[in-house]
This record gives C-alpha cells, structure tokens and sequence, in this order.
C-alpha cells in the first residue's frame, strides 16, 4: 500500500518539474530571438539615453553607437566634429604641387559668372567662401558654383568683424550661412573663413561645433584694394608654390580686375606645372 500511495505524489513532482522545463525553454527561446542579427532596433526614448528592449534590458552599445563614415552614408550622416584648433590652417602642403584657389564674399551676379566661366574652361575647381547674404540672394549662381564641382565654404552671414561679436553672434551668423547653404544645395559647408582674417577663441570653438574646418590664406592677391590686373597677376605667381593657398574676391567692390587677373595667371600657373586643386574631407 505504501508502494502505491506514493504514485500520485511522483506524478505530480514530475508535472511540476515539466512545466517548470517548458518555461525555461520559451524563454531562451524567446531571448534567443530578440538577439537575433537583423532584427530592429527599437528607437531612442524621446527623452534621451540608451535605447531598452523588452522590459527595460539595455541593447549592446554596438548595436546603436556605431555610425557609417564614408561618403556614402545614408542621409542624417554627421561627420565627426573635427578639432578645436588655435590658428586656421594657412596652406596645404601634403596636396603636392597643388595650389587652392579661393574667393571671399560672392557670389555676386557681375563677377562670379566669369570667375565660374574661367575655371570651367581650365577644367579647374576651387573654394567659394560665401557670405550668406548673397548666397541667399544669388541662389542660382550658388548652384551653378556647385554643380561644377567647386567647394562651397563659409565666410558668415554679413562679413561683420567676429573678434568684435559675442559668441552667440558669432554662432548665429555662421549658423545662418550654414542652413542657406544646406536649404539650397542640400549639404552643410565644411570650411569657413573669418571674415578681415580675425579670429579669436570662440570663432574656432563654435566653427567646430559646427563640423567646420579654419581655412586662412597663403598668398593675399590684395584684389580688394583694386591695385591693377598687372599688380594683382604678379602678386599671385610670385607666391605661388606647392601647398599655396590663395586669397581672392569675387564680390564686395568692384572686382571686375579680380575676374581679369583670373584669366592671365590660372593659364600660366598650369604651364608651370602646378595642379590647381580643392581638399576634401
């Protein structure tokens, strides 16, 4: 009798011990599943921190953190933010015998179309550091810049004086620019220039902020100041060499000499053999 009163007792031990297996198998199962490659990541919470799945388990920061870096990227790709430096970069040396060429301050309908006319037809690109203001105003002419492979740069929204400028005016007329250019073209600048060349702490800090590299200049045509195409032309070959970055205009005055000049020193800059090229990051 003893024998056969403890039948029921085993079965039970043994139903309570199966369904105890049961459970644990549908939940590494079910683990198993939500670790799966491929499977989608749940979304950040609006307010911030480490994404959760299920019921508050952290995912693998591997799974969220990494970003493409290449230019391939899907869309809403940043860049990393490059270094807060001290002095701008003045020339460019690892280019070889290349030289870059810039303009400051365009574009502007009565210069920046022969500039842009010159270098098509030397088959040669170079740097547009633009002023907001007119790049909003001149939004064709922006992309006509652009779609012939020429960097589009930042030089602020009014060319004011940044050393004079708080830092909250400093960001919001780099920041300006920054968005006209992106509006019309779909890109952010990734350089920018000071305007007069003043630059002080917070230009750079702020610049970075913004994914912008300092570009100064290793050669000033002085073009501005209207010295003559002869002047403007010597000036530029002069200081050429391997890295030479140099300054130009195509808007704030008259530059109906800078547009001239172009087109005396750009053919002889390539007969002497240089390469007239633009950075890319």
């Amino acid at each position: 009798m003893k024998k056969d009163q403890m039948i029921p007792g085993r079965r039970a031990v043994l139903r309570i011990a199966a369904c105890l297996g049961a459970a644990l198998t549908t939940r590494l199962l079910t683990a198993g599943q939500a670790q799966t490659p491929g499977s989608p990541v749940p979304p950040l919470p609006s307010g911030g921190g480490q994404p959760v799945s299920g019921a508050g388990a952290p995912v693998k920061p591997s799974t969220y953190r990494l970003q493409p870096m290449t230019e391939g990227a899907q869309p809403g790709y940043r860049r990393p933010t490059p270094p807060v430096r001290k002095v701008p970069i003045l020339e460019m040396p690892e280019l070889g015998r290349t030289m870059v060429l810039t303009f400051d301050d365009g574009p502007h309908p009565d210069y920046t179309p022969g500039i842009l006319r010159t270098l098509r037809e030397y088959d040669v690109r170079a740097m547009f550091f633009v002023c907001g203001e007119m790049a909003d105003a001149n939004r064709d002419l922006l992309r006509e810049a652009d779609d012939d492979g020429h960097i589009i740069c930042n030089h602020t929204w009014s060319h004011p004086l940044m050393t004079a400028l708080r830092p909250s005016q400093i960001r919001a007329e780099m920041g300006r620019t920054s968005d006209v250019v992106e509006h019309i073209l779909g890109t952010r600048p990734l350089w920018y220039r000071a305007p007069y060349g003043a630059w002080n702490r917070y230009a750079f800090e702020i610049g970075s902020q913004m994914g912008m590299e300092p570009l100064a200049w290793t050669v000033d045509s002085l073009d501005w100041e209207m010295p003559g195409t002869d002047t403007i032309v010597r000036r530029v070959l002069d200081g050429a060499g391997p890295g030479v970055v140099v300054l130009n205009h195509d808007a704030g005055g008259d530059r109906s000499q800078s547009v001239a000049a172009l087109r005396r020193y750009l053919p002889r800059l390539l007969d002497d053999g240089y390469r007239i090229a633009v950075p890319h990051r």
